[in-house]
């Protein structure tokens, strides 16, 4: 009689055994360092993965899932991530709301009649990792799913520019010559923290940077670099999705050597006092008007951020925002789903959030 039985797949390097857990990446860095456009540009050229997007939010308006599901098709295309496969977490600061908002939305996916190939979390630019890393350890998940990897997002412009530093020396040179920073700066512990929990460290932004520039921003985070991470230059977020899917870090396993700042000192909370975050509803007469405003508030040197969407005269469907720095990016929305319309404004404690309001309110 005939085998009719499929013969057995034979693994190699080039091609490796599925694993057995579903493989989730961590994506972290700090506010406005190419996170979301890493991820479109992922779910872009997902090579027919399936994948589900877990996004944390900071402010009271949630918008990078709609402004992913928007980028990435409506479904005429099998796109990787459909939107009912993004999962918003809007309640606050991803590392602090474990247990009530993220293992619920984790078992929620793993729980699914068609699980997804792939989980990606996009964190906000707010959180720790570490926490995250550890709450893989949970009952209900350890089985079946693992972080696959660590990806910290670095703001490649904004390190050589001295704005964010990890190296202890450049900012005790820092904090010499200006007296207004505090001896416990928790941006600069922040920084430092998501590069000491990364598998993979993304220098985002590198054509906006020289030679000396870059090398600048690897001076930076030496330091804190563990020797197990590599390092990659990326510009607009285009890097290959077998690269940062295929890490197989098994994160969750030492998570012991990847210890925040408040973890070494013996502490378990961080404070988020450094950031203010408010949202408003704003129309314009014209996109060119609406980008011309937006990057005007940007000019604020306490301003970190602005997305969501705005109302254009004549317009039926709203158009989306992302702001960072000068960069400033806008679409025209063109799906059937309602988008509820509203921007996002995230700073530093204290911002001039009045005068920011009539800078996005012009008209």
């Amino acid at each position: 009689m005939n085998d009719t039985r499929s013969p057995s797949p034979t693994y190699s390097s080039e091609n490796p055994p599925p694993p057995s857990r579903i493989p989730a990446t961590i994506v972290t860095g700090f506010l406005g360092a190419g996170k979301t456009t890493l991820i479109r540009n992922l779910l872009q050229n997902a090579g027919g993965r399936r994948i589900a997007l877990i996004v944390n939010e900071f402010g009271d308006i949630g918008f990078d899932g709609a402004l992913l599901a928007e980028r990435t098709g409506d479904g005429t295309n099998a796109p990787a991530c459909k939107a009912e496969d993004i999962v918003e977490l809007a309640n606050g600061c991803i590392c602090c709301t474990v247990a009530d908002d993220f293992l619920p939305a984790m078992e929620a996916l793993l729980d699914r009649d068609v699980p997804p190939d792939n989980i990606i979390i996009e964190t906000s630019g707010l959180a720790l990792p570490q926490p995250l890393v550890r709450a893989f350890a949970w009952p209900s998940v350890r089985n079946r799913v693992t972080v696959d990897g660590v990806v910290t997002i670095v703001d490649s412009a904004a390190v050589a520019a001295g704005k964010v530093a990890a190296d202890e020396d450049r900012v005790a040179e820092q904090r010499a010559a200006d007296g207004a920073l505090d001896h416990d700066d928790p941006i600069s512990e922040l920084f430092e923290d998501q590069i000491r929990c990364a598998d993979l460290i993304v220098l985002s932004k590198a054509d906006l940077v020289d030679e000396v520039g870059l090398a600048r921003v690897e001076a930076t985070i030496a330091d804190d670099r563990r020797p197990q991470a590599r390092t990659l230059k990326a510009t607009m977020g285009n890097l290959p999705a077998d690269i940062v899917l295929g890490v197989r870090a098994g994160a969750e396993d030492d998570s012991h050597n990847r210890l925040s700042h408040h973890e070494r000192a013996g502490e378990e909370d961080h404070e988020h006092d450094d950031f203010d975050s408010f949202s408003l509803d704003a129309g314009f007469s014209n996109r060119q008007e609406a980008e011309e405003n937006v990057r005007a508030a940007m000019a604020n040197t306490d301003v970190l951020r602005i997305k969501g969407t705005v109302r254009i005269d004549g317009k039926s469907l709203p158009l989306a925002i992302q702001a960072v720095g000068p960069r400033v990016e806008s679409w025209f929305l063109t799906g059937a789903a309602p988008v509820k319309t509203g921007l996002v404004v995230i700073g530093l404690s204290g911002l001039d959030e009045l005068a920011i309001r009539q800078l996005l309110t012009a008209l």
